[in-house]
């Protein structure tokens, strides 16, 4: 048994060892802050968060907190700690209780440096549009981002989900799409997917072509050449070589250079030659060529005279080749651009130096048949788009074919005694849809033709592949139409777009015709290939006549003659309309032997007729000039019209016959219409 007295001590003693372990009263002494996302851009938020910790770095209150940037240029953060990125940079985003303050640090960094990199305020193809550059080495995600003008009333429009652009790729923002066109004084503005400004290009009046970087994605905006929607911005001088006489003029050979843009240009030590590199004149120093404006070099400043055959080559102060174009023989006259700047060289119809160049136009006279303009097709049959017609066969078995540029198609039309509709057998009844020969693709069917007969095959021409119609496909296609199938894979494709001038997407073939040979050569068609009369054995596999087409963009008509075992192709003439607004349609009079050729509603729907010059001794003799050019009848509205077709003379009744037009806008419902036109040769 303990005594007493020990048991007590040993009470006291532990007493004593417990009163000696005193424990600290908790304390605020540090502020622990949090950010989710320490890596922002510009627009994007993010909420910190601020915790008390005691001296053991327990939780504990923290009292109130109040928030500060280090730097308000970099990011903001608000009194509930919501921080907003602003511009690049670091800063620190600092909670502070009475004196204690506890920080995060917070970098913004740049959006991915995606770029407005050209713009088109003015009715493009098909309208205003924005193109958007990524200069980056990576694929970027633009999901969200959003483009507006400067009017604040308009509504951001947003990039859709899932939409990335390839490294040094480009992206379109149609019309169409943002909803809004671009105005005379206005803005381009580019949003990232948080709302925070990419960027911003103003402007203050339209510009000639498009306003684009030069150079391409880098530079600063100027108004371009050329538009390049979807490419790389044209940064090339504004000046080509527009007309060259190689054969004495006066007072002897000369090339003239054409500034086409809308600032001059200073040409000071460009240089000229011929087809010989040791043939060389530099231009003098000061010399400079006005908007709009020409400038002619003649022989003797040259110091030598142009051959056949021969080149003039245009080349700029630091030796980069800036034009050139190349000739076999001598010209009938000159060699000229037909529009000027813009279109291929061609047998002028006079020498212009120093002038806008004479392209063929004469004055329009009055149409020459009656005007009883009337509708034949039912209503809404096509949905739009029917952009070319050929009229095949006679009375009973006539049939009016048709072509529709999107979706890409053709249709056989029957006359029922009042209106032309869709025959309703072997798969007719809804037009049939196209393909490429490897059976993919749409084309955007523009006109159609025949040679001998559709049952010889029907030739087509479109300007793109509308599965791809930002990007030019300028093709001849032929299709067999026999059989029930609702779609056609075409036999033949001759891609014609690296002989042609690069033009926009929508600017390309619209026309097409075939004239026999038995004709050409009865007539003494020019081969301008051959440099002599044309010889169909020049051409093997041709076939028995050659395809006429023409481009919208230049108005100038393009004759080739097809290989139809490998494809080839062989261009055996080149002329121009003069048409002011392209060529949309062509037409052959088997009959009368006229080339008709079409503008739409751009020049006033003129219809222009062309035939070989068989006089002797003219500059031009066995090439196809300009004869006659007619206004569109009184009663036929300025509407849409890219095809036309012309009735046979064996269906001529008191000396009439009709002419049919298909309006591609399909105007009111209808896009058929016909009138009258005369049977006998044409004044």
């Amino acid at each position: 048994m303990i005594p007493a007295f020990a048991a007590f001590a040993t009470f006291a003693l532990i007493s004593c060892t417990s009163d000696s372990a005193v424990v600290p009263t908790p304390a605020l002494t540090t502020i622990a802050v949090t950010v989710p996302a320490t890596s922002l851009v510009p627009g994007q938020t993010t909420t910190a968060t601020a915790v008390g910790k005691d001296q053991n770095n327990v939780d504990i209150a923290s009292g109130t907190i109040t928030w500060s940037s280090s730097s308000a240029a970099t990011a903001t953060v608000s009194a509930s700690g919501v921080i907003t990125a602003v511009a690049p940079g670091t800063t620190q985003i600092i909670a502070a209780s009475g004196t204690l303050t506890g920080q995060q640090s917070v970098t913004v960094v740049a959006s991915p440096a995606v770029k407005i990199n050209e713009v088109e305020s003015n009715g493009g193809t098909p309208g205003d549009w924005i193109e958007l550059y990524n200069a980056t080495s990576g694929a970027v995600d633009i999901s969200g981002w959003g483009v507006r003008d400067n009017d604040a009333t308009h509504v951001i429009y947003k990039i859709p989900a899932g939409t990335t652009i390839a490294a040094g790729g480009y992206y379109i923002v149609e019309e169409a799409q943002f909803g809004f066109g671009l105005g005379t004084a206005d803005e381009a503005r580019l949003y990232n997917q948080f709302g925070s400004i990419v960027e911003v290009y103003a402007w203050t009046t339209h510009a000639a072509t498009t306003y684009g970087r030069c150079p391409n994605a880098s530079g600063a905006f100027i108004t371009s050449t050329s538009s390049t929607k979807g490419a790389a911005n044209d940064c090339s001088v504004a000046v080509k070589i527009n007309e060259v006489e190689s054969s004495g003029g006066s007072p002897g050979d000369w090339v003239e250079l054409y500034n086409f843009g809308t600032i001059p240009v200073d040409i000071s030590g460009f240089v000229v030659k011929d087809d010989d590199d040791t043939h060389v004149y530099t231009i003098p120093v000061s010399t400079t060529i006005a908007a709009g404006g020409y400038y002619v070099v003649e022989e003797a400043s040259l110091g030598f005279g142009l051959g056949q055959p021969d080149a003039a080559r245009l080349f700029n102060s630091t030796g980069t080749l800036v034009d050139s174009y190349a000739w076999a023989t001598h010209a009938g006259v000159t060699y000229g651009r037909c529009p000027d700047a813009t279109g291929a060289f061609v047998n002028t119809a006079a020498s212009t130096k120093g002038a806008a160049n004479s392209c063929g136009s004469i004055a329009s006279v009055a149409w020459p048949g009656a005007d009883d303009v009337t509708t034949v097709d039912g209503t809404s049959v096509f949905g739009g788009n029917l952009s070319g017609l050929v009229y095949e066969g006679t009375g009973a078995s006539a049939v009016l074919w048709g072509a529709r540029n999107g979706p890409g198609s053709i249709f056989r039309l029957l006359f029922n005694g009042t209106t032309w509709a869709p025959d309703a057998a072997n798969g007719w009844s809804g037009g049939k849809t196209l393909h490429y020969p490897d059976g993919t693709g749409e084309p955007d069917t523009e006109d159609i033709t025949y040679t001998t007969g559709s049952a010889a095959g029907l030739y087509i021409v479109a300007e793109r592949n509308n599965g791809a119609n930002s990007v030019s496909r300028n093709s001849i296609l032929r299709f067999d139409p026999s059989g029930a199938a609702t779609t056609l894979t075409a036999t033949n494709e001759w891609n014609l777009t690296a002989d042609l001038p690069a033009t926009g997407a929508n600017l390309g073939v619209e026309g097409i015709t075939w004239i026999p040979d038995a004709f050409l050569v009865t007539k003494g068609f020019y081969d301008e290939a051959a440099n002599r009369p044309y010889n169909p054995a020049d051409y093997p596999n041709h076939g028995s006549g050659l395809f006429f087409v023409g481009v919208e963009a230049n108005g100038v008509i393009y004759a080739y003659a097809l290989n139809h075992t490998t494809n080839a192709f062989t261009r055996v003439a080149t002329f121009a309309t003069g048409f002011p607004a392209g060529v949309m349609a062509l037409q052959y009079d088997r009959d009368l032997n006229y080339l008709f050729a079409v503008c739409d509603d751009g020049c006033g729907g003129l219809l222009a007729t062309f035939e070989i010059n068989t006089t002797a001794g003219s500059a031009t003799l066995g090439r196809f000039r300009l004869t006659r050019q007619f206004n569109r009848p009184p009663s036929m509205p300025n509407i849409n019209n890219e095809g036309f077709a012309i009735a046979p003379i064996s269906e001529c009744v008191a000396g009439k016959r009709f002419a049919y037009w298909s309006d591609d806008s399909e105007t009111g419902g209808h896009a058929i219409r016909r009138a009258s036109f005369p049977c006998a040769a044409l004044p």
